[in-house]
């Protein structure tokens, strides 16, 4: 059951906000369903607590949003993916770089449900500090207090989520000015009406402070584990916390911070598993990984998906790259003249290559989600290969050598799936930075890294197919501010 929180527009202000409409709900003409209960009592017992957490995941975990869309749209809008049918429902506007302010399918959408998913943490986070005083005995068990700073740890991971996320597509990457860059409207409150609706964009150096702070809240007060597979990959835990942080430092090129976060989870030499809180770390076989029922601990968060609780349609990572005969719609095939697949270094052995990728009559098409038709595969936010990888990354780049640690990483990732390809050593620190990147579009591939990689290292999106490269200098290196945010929100500038 999904619990709502049943105020005016409290679920879905912003989205709602940013349409440029509000409507007051009649409570004697709309009845609250079944499946929804009052805000009066939504925290008047630990069960009605905990059902708005498992909520707040269903909101962030939007197929049009961090459960399929979000993750397709930085592959395609990249040089890995080849548009087939031309469908701007599908992204075929974001592969070709013609997005406009008024594109509904994906500027819009993917604005107002990841500021939908925002509010919601907010009212959530609003309604635990107004509710404090009932959370006492005998309904409420005497270590409740620790409790609801997990769960306001869970609510402040995904809010950074949400925002991390917007940034990297909305606005100009940190290292192009040290984040002095129109970043976002930063909301913080609940928003139950339309009173706040003008509010400026801070600076992207604002927003990844906000970012950090939630994310050291996080993993202050999360668990160490919850002590099953499942909860332990989809639902936040101190690690979790951790290795978002590795990825946001990243983004800042503040490859000091990225060390000292990986290095809580990463192990100086093999086996890289971490030692402390669930035990992350480099599954044996990246097949697995991918496999049902996807919960090895490699997988430190992605968002699951069942039968009864589908990404929605059109919006799933299978329906997008599995071709037709396997269940897919076959939306976008593999770039196979200057994609990462034409790289003689993603060799032909490699299992990321002998699982992952299938050629059929329609093209070469990938199949890391291998779950067709009703589509359940989880959606990936973060793995443990990753953080290896930021670590090795952030070595390289902080010495300007070519350190033993980084390459030990490099070689682990890479000779799991490739172990006749692994490097015996580097000429030049730079010759494996280059490995180390290349090495990511490998690993990476479909899981919604590229776009995000290209912009914070400031390289230019490739050119593909019939589609030019975008420069750094391009206005349409980033999206367009959705039409309907420029309307409602007086505050708000254009891109």
């Amino acid at each position: 059951m999904q619990l709502v929180v049943k105020k005016p527009l409290a679920a879905v202000a912003v989205a709602l906000l940013a349409l440029g409409s509000v409507s007051c709900q009649n409570d004697a003409l709309n009845p609250v369903p079944q499946t929804q209960i009052s805000d009066k009592v939504a925290f008047d017992t630990p069960t009605r607590v905990a059902l708005q957490v498992n909520s707040l995941y269903s909101f962030v975990k939007t197929g049009n949003f961090l459960g399929g869309r979000f993750q397709i749209y930085n592959d395609i809008r990249a040089d890995e993916f080849i548009n087939l049918t031309s469908n701007a429902v599908t992204g075929s506007t974001v592969w070709n770089h013609t997005e406009t302010e008024t594109n509904a399918n994906d500027v819009a959408n993917c604005w107002i449900y990841g500021y939908q998913a925002i509010n919601q943490v907010n009212v959530f986070l609003a309604g635990l500090d107004d509710n404090a005083s009932k959370f006492v005995a005998p309904v409420f068990p005497g270590n409740f207090a620790t409790t609801a700073n997990q769960y306001r740890g869970e609510a402040r991971l995904l809010r950074a989520l949400c925002y991390y996320s917007l940034l990297q597509l909305y606005a100009q990457p940190y290292n192009k000015d040290a984040g002095a860059s129109p970043g976002l409207p930063l909301r913080l409150l609940a928003e139950k009406s339309a009173a706040n609706n003008s509010l400026a964009r801070s600076p992207v150096k604002d927003i990844y402070a906000q970012i950090l702070a939630d994310l050291n809240f996080a993993e202050t007060n999360l668990p160490a584990t919850y002590g099953d597979a499942f909860t332990n990959t989809t639902r936040a835990h101190r690690n979790t916390a951790i290795a978002l942080k590795t990825r946001v430092y990243l983004s800042m090129s503040n490859y000091t911070s990225v060390i000292t976060e990986a290095n809580k989870l990463v192990p100086a030499a093999a086996p890289f598993v971490a030692t402390s809180g669930v035990a992350n770390g480099l599954n044996s076989s990246v097949a697995a990984v991918f496999a049902p029922p996807q919960t090895t601990s490699e997988s430190i968060l992605s968002f699951p998906f069942t039968a009864n609780d589908q990404p929605g349609t059109q919006n799933q990572l299978a329906y997008y790259y599995l071709p037709s005969s396997l269940g897919g719609n076959g939306e976008y095939s593999l770039n196979t003249a200057t994609g990462i697949v034409a790289d003689p270094a993603f060799a032909a052995t490699d299992a990321r290559r002998t699982n992952f990728i299938v050629t059929t009559s329609g093209g070469t098409f990938l199949k890391k989600y291998p779950t067709g038709t009703p589509y359940t595969d989880n959606a990936p936010v973060i793995r443990y290969a990753e953080v290896m990888l930021n670590l090795a990354e952030a070595r390289v780049r902080s010495s300007n050598t070519v350190d033993a640690q980084a390459l030990a990483l490099l070689n682990a990732v890479r000779g799991r799936s490739n172990p006749a390809g692994v490097y015996a050593t580097f000429t030049s620190a730079s010759d494996l930075l280059n490995a180390i990147l290349l090495e990511r579009r490998i690993e990476f591939l479909g899981e919604g890294l590229r776009n995000i990689d290209l912009m914070r290292t400031l390289s230019p999106i490739p050119a593909k197919g019939i589609v030019r490269a975008i420069p750094t200098t391009d206005p349409l290196y980033i999206w367009p501010i959705p039409q309907a945010e420029l309307s409602a929100n007086p505050a708000m500038t254009r891109n």
